[in-house]
């Protein structure tokens, strides 16, 4: 839900919801309260009676103004009898009434809880016209309805019985009913303000809080946290957002602690690989210097080896600037067409001389035609296969070693397979191998050095030329690393 429907329902709740209570709670007391006067009072009260606290009163004594007048005509000597007289009163009492029995000028029964003057409810003399119904009399402050009911005594004498009616702005029950109206809008406010406030705390407060929360924890660099999406308005979408944004700036936090680990890693493993050439270097130029090399025959192996591990040397940094290079994506190539069997008879020749000085012969084999081409950089494509002829003689541990170079025909491919009997590598680790600076057991206790990085520099410069590469061995009998490359094919046109 928006925040803005949000709000648009704050404000319907707010106005609509404890008005359609308040009126339904009003309807269910004034039910309630109607049912008490009526059992009480014992007439049926309506709205409009209520409203008319004179109307009202006055039928509520109508029924015993009705029986004292049938007692005035049946048996008016009843009016004399104390008991029976009291009897009356009481049932009036309960009505907010009275009776006041006359006979002559005397008062002979004042029925009222506390003494009124009689003088001042004015009752009417016999001879008046007003000795029968009612009639209202103001005392000061007070009001009171006054009916009346004229008999005569078996003597002759003239009476009165008279009930008198206080009368009140408002009925008690009234009162009542307006009293726990009051109260029971309060409590509905209160309660349809205190569910409002949590229903938003719960929707708008709470998640900004978590969000502010959030953010101190990424401002004190910890970004090991979840932020929960429950909503689904705008402030929802805001903590999706800010969870993303953790998300991608843990993961480019990660990225980065690894990256420093690797570089700080290959640092030390070409600055460890640095130092063995550049001693032996320093030796035997110190060698030549001294004299040690007597003979043109030492000096000339003095010298090739200086060479040897000059080169060495220049390998290393080469594979560092072209690491650097293909980190940032920027490694130069330059496309052509070649001709698979040529060059790759081309590559075993001049690695054959160098492989015969180290004991390792070094066979190509062609299951071409001879015409097939695919598309390459010389260069590159060049660099993958003396970085996989290095890696097998670095790692071969036969007195007698051999390197096997295969081409073969894969349909719309060509494969180029290189294969050796070195030590091979273990099923744990091949899956590995092409991962920079991912180094097998054996090759980390070994004095063979090396940057890490040979194999992953492979497999990026294959897959930039739209090919594969992927590796089988077996322990104590050798590696194949397998490559397929597309074929060129031409297009013709038909006219």
């Amino acid at each position: 839900m928006k925040i803005r429907t949000k709000l648009a329902v704050a404000f319907l709740t707010v106005i609509l919801g404890p008005l359609v209570l308040c009126v339904i709670t009003a309807t269910l007391l004034s039910s309630y309260q109607l049912k008490l006067i009526k059992e009480y009072y014992g007439i049926e009260p309506s709205y409009d009676t209520l409203s008319d606290s004179t109307l009202f009163l006055s039928r509520v004594t109508q029924k015993m103004y009705g029986k004292i007048e049938q007692d005035a005509v049946e048996s008016p000597e009843v009016f004399q009898d104390l008991a029976y007289v009291e009897n009356l009163n009481s049932q009036l009492r309960n009505k907010y009434s009275f009776l006041i029995v006359r006979e002559g000028d005397t008062i002979i029964y004042n029925g009222a809880k506390e003494a009124i003057h009689i003088e001042k409810l004015m009752l009417p003399d016999y001879s008046s016209e007003e000795t029968v119904g009612d009639r209202i009399v103001v005392d000061g402050e007070s009001r009171y309805i006054l009916k009346q009911v004229h008999y005569l005594t078996r003597n002759g004498e003239e009476g009165s019985v008279f009930i008198v009616t206080l009368l009140g702005e408002l009925l008690p029950e009234l009162r009542f009913l307006l009293r726990d109206i009051i109260l029971a809008m309060v409590l509905i406010l209160g309660c349809t303000a205190s569910l409002l406030i949590a229903w938003l705390y719960q929707s708008m407060v709470k998640p900004l809080k978590q969000l502010q929360e959030a953010i101190h924890k990424i401002k004190e660099g910890n970004l090991d946290f979840t932020v929960e999406v429950k909503n689904k308005d705008e402030i929802g979408e805001l903590c999706g957002d800010f969870e993303e944004m953790r998300r991608r700036l843990k993961d480019t936090m990660e990225e980065k602690v690894q990256y420093d680990k690797e570089s700080k890693e290959l640092i030390s493993n070409i600055s460890h690989d640095l130092k063995t050439p550049i001693t032996a270097i320093k030796g035997y130029a110190e060698g030549i210097l001294d004299g040690v090399a007597g003979t043109p025959e030492r000096q000339d192996k003095y010298v090739r080896t200086i060479y040897n591990k000059a080169n060495d040397m220049s390998r290393l940094i080469d594979e560092l600037t072209f690491y650097s290079k293909m980190d940032t994506n920027r490694i130069p190539y330059t496309f052509n067409k070649i001709h698979v069997d040529q060059y790759f008879k081309d590559c075993a020749e001049e690695l054959s001389l160098d492989l015969e000085e180290k004991n390792i012969e070094l066979t190509y084999f062609n299951y071409l035609e001879e015409d097939v081409v695919i598309i390459a950089d010389v260069e590159q494509l060049k660099r993958v296969v003396n970085n996989i002829v290095t890696n097998s003689v670095k790692y071969m541990d036969k007195r007698r070693g051999v390197i096997n170079i295969r081409i073969k025909d894969a349909g719309d491919f060509v494969e180029v397979d290189i294969e050796d009997n070195g030590k091979g590598i273990s099923v744990k680790d091949l899956p590995y191998i092409f991962d920079r600076f991912y180094r097998t057991d054996a090759s980390r206790n070994s004095s063979q050095g090396g940057s890490g990085i040979g194999l992953s520099i492979v497999k990026k410069i294959v897959e930039d030329h739209g090919g594969r590469i992927w590796a089988t061995s077996r322990e104590s009998t050798g590696t194949v690393m397998c490559m397929v490359f597309r074929k060129y094919q031409e297009e013709y046109r038909y006219e």
